[in-house]
Order: structure tokens, then C-alpha cells, then sequence
């Protein structure tokens, strides 16, 4: 699943959110420089934004297709895992990684960051996390009970849960791979919360970037889309919670 969302980079480029300007202005602030590694870098989403808060930014992408996109706004990507990946004794001041740390070894992810972060650099890692209104939760859970029986966990059940709860286990990996790693100092957990409306079309037209959605076939994914699309007005009021974990290399 990690690396079926290249299927479609253009609507994934389109249709996902960035993250809080907050969030990249606090990481900008503490990093003690403006080399920046953005891990799993996707399309450059969080990328493009560090770029334009003044940064240097490298990104590290497994799938060649959504780096090729990266590449076309001007980013310089490199296509490897991020476990695997040679740094070639480069160094950098933070290294974060937007919707995509949960994709990475936790303590073998954390071990690299802290070889290429300089003495004082942040590790940064962070996820959007949205609550659908129960509508929608109700209509896209029951379309994916239908075309997605075989799922090795209960989307509803994911759905219903409160952001703050949501992402709490991959956040405890998170810090379990810090610690078991070594090199960082304390880990601090960081949360924004904000809401976004999206026109139906809008939000539709995010529904196949979803991770359990991106291998449908095409009349299965229309399935959904009609079923969830029913169950949407004109627009969609949808809340997010982003969350990041931030711990400082120690010299």
C-alpha cells in the first residue's frame, strides 16, 4: 500500500491538504539551519511549503511516479526507501516526513535521521489526521465493508475514534523507535487543530488517495464513490487534528 499512491499523483497532489503554516514555522524556528530532508516526500506537499518558508529541501520518495511529480515544481528527490537510502555523508538541520513515518521502520528510521541530522537538528515527523462528519464516516465505513471485506482492520471503528486517539499508537512507535535508536533528547508531541470545507466534487475527488482505496479497480472504486457521494451534501465540513513528534539530535 505504501507505494500505490503513485497510481494517481496527479489527484493526489491535488486533492490532499498541505499542514498548519504553524507547524512549518515551528519547525523552521528550531532547526539550527535550513537543510531540510523530507522523508516519503510524496508529491513535495509539505516539501513546497518548507521550500517556501525559506528552506533547502531534499526530498527521499519510494515510488518513482509521485517523484517524478516532486521533480516537475522544481524539488530535488531521490527515489529510495528511506532505510535504504545512501546519504553519501550529506547532513541536514531537520529531517521531517508528512503522512508518511508510519511507512518507515520506526527504530531503523530513526537510527538513519539521526546519522544525517546535525548536532542540535530536529526530527520532526507529523500526520493530518481528519474526523468526518458521521454521515460521511457511516457511508464511506458500510462501501468499504462491501468492496473491501478482506481489510485487515475495521474502518469504521478507525473512523469513529476521537483524532486525539486516533493516531496515539503511531505516535508511541514513533517514540519507542527514538528511544531504541539513541541520540535524540526527549520527544515532545504537538497538535494543531483546524477545519477545512470542501466542495462535494472536492472531497470526492480525495476519496481515492485514501491508502485502502488507491488499488481498487475502477467499478469498485465507483461503488464507493456513489455510495459516500449520496451522503454528501454541496459541501463537506471536514475537522482535522494534525499531529507531529519533535525531538532534537543530541550531540
Amino acid at each position: 500500500m505504501a507505494e500505490s499512491f503513485g497510481g494517481d499523483a496527479v489527484r493526489y497532489d491535488r486533492a490532499r491538504p498541505d499542514y498548519p503554516d504553524a507547524l512549518v514555522r515551528r519547525i523552521v524556528d528550531a532547526a539550527p539551519g535550513e537543510d531540510v530532508l523530507d522523508v516519503g516526500c510524496g508529491t513535495g506537499i509539505a516539501a513546497r511549503q518548507f521550500r517556501a518558508a525559506g528552506c533547502r529541501v531534499l526530498g527521499v520518495e519510494p515510488d518513482g511516479r509521485m517523484a517524478e511529480l516532486a521533480r516537475r515544481s522544481g524539488l530535488a528527490v531521490e527515489v529510495a526507501r528511506f532505510e535504504e537510502w545512501e546519504p553519501g555523508g550529506r547532513l541536514f538541520d531537520a529531517v521531517v516526513a508528512g503522512q508518511a513515518w508510519h511507512w518507515v521502520d520506526a527504530t531503523a528510521g530513526a537510527a538513519r535521521a539521526a546519522q544525517v541530522l546535525r548536532p542540535g537538528g530536529l526530527f520532526a515527523p507529523f500526520w493530518n489526521v481528519p474526523q468526518l462528519p458521521p454521515e460521511v464516516a457511516k457511508a464511506l465505513a458500510a462501501a468499504c465493508r462491501r468492496v473491501l471485506p478482506d481489510l485487515p482492520f475495521d474502518v469504521g471503528a478507525a473512523l469513529a475514534r476521537p483524532t486525539g486517539e486516533a493516531y496515539r499508537g503511531v505516535l508511541g512507535r514513533v517514540t519507542d523507535g527514538l528511544a531504541a535508536a539513541g541520540g535524540f533528547g526527549a520527544p515532545e508531541e504537538w497538535r494543531h487543530d483546524w477545519e477545512r470545507t470542501y466542495s462535494r466534487q472536492a472531497w470526492l475527488d480525495q476519496l481515492p488517495t485514501f491508502g485502502p482505496l488507491t488499488r481498487l479497480p475502477a467499478d469498485r472504486l465507483a461503488e464507493v464513490l456513489t455510495q459516500v457521494g449520496a451522503a454528501v451534501g454541496d459541501t463537506v465540513d471536514v475537522r482535522y487534528t494534525t499531529v507531529a513528534v519533535l525531538a532534537v539530535r543530541t550531540v
